[in-house]
């Protein structure tokens, strides 16, 4: 099996001079998915964009997976990472998690990306800022590292669901809930009845779902009750 391509040099030390470069070539690509989704790159229309033939490209990656790991660690590139930390390790994460969630949300074909294809250098930089984020916390490395997969996952569901249903508060959701209502009635699904029937105010709508959420899926993984941080 060949080396990771983050493990290989862009350019041996012989041979003449590549006509374009990894990072030309990955921008290309991105451009393609951005306008398409990620079905349309494939290694002709790459080359194409870049002004080259479809084999040349194989000097620069070693196939199609490759360069799908080069684009995503491309985009997830654009999280900044020199603000300055939050008031603590908490408000760190959500903050890092939104800037995770605006790269999903330009870069939608992000979604097709299999887990993990994405874990070049730039990913790495968005871990150690949150495994810094995290570091003041009395857990376990492992349990960090759980966090930060899960955080990923949490945004890439939120995202996902933002997509599914485009008005979450207009008609789509008045019928959902009528729907409900009607199940909920006919007396079969008593735990759903309840559960509709509590007088507990339902969430603000026009909070941000993930700093709703998120926060919660942090704290429970992370167990920080009495802990430094």
């Amino acid at each position: 099996m060949a080396r990771s391509i983050w493990l290989r040099q862009e350019r041996a030390g012989r041979g003449p001079v590549p006509e374009h470069s990894r990072a030309e070539i990955t921008a290309a690509a991105v451009a393609l998915a951005d306008e398409g989704g990620l079905a349309a790159v494939s290694m002709r229309k790459v080359a194409a964009a870049v002004g080259t033939g479809a084999a040349s490209l194989y000097r620069y990656v070693e196939n199609r997976d490759e360069l799908v790991e080069l684009m995503a660690d491309a985009v997830v590139g654009e999280v900044d990472l020199d603000r300055p930390p939050a008031v603590d390790w908490l408000a760190d994460l959500v903050e890092l998690a939104h800037a995770m969630r605006a790269v999903y949300r330009r870069h939608p074909w992000m979604l097709d990306v299999v887990p993990g294809r994405g874990l070049g250098p730039n990913a790495i930089d968005v871990m150690e800022r949150a495994l810094g984020a995290m570091s003041g916390l009395d857990v376990p490395a492992a349990t960090k590292m759980e966090t930060f997969a899960l955080l990923n996952a949490t945004i890439l569901l939120l995202v996902r669901a933002e997509g599914a249903v485009p008005d979450p508060t207009g008609e789509y959701a008045r019928g959902h809930l009528e729907f409900l209502a009607s199940v909920a009635a006919a007396g079969r699904h008593p735990h759903l009845a309840a559960a509709l029937a509590d007088p507990t105010p339902p969430p603000d709508p026009g909070q941000d779902l993930l700093d709703r959420v998120l926060p919660r899926v942090l704290t429970g993984l992370l167990d920080t009750n009495g802990r430094t941080g």
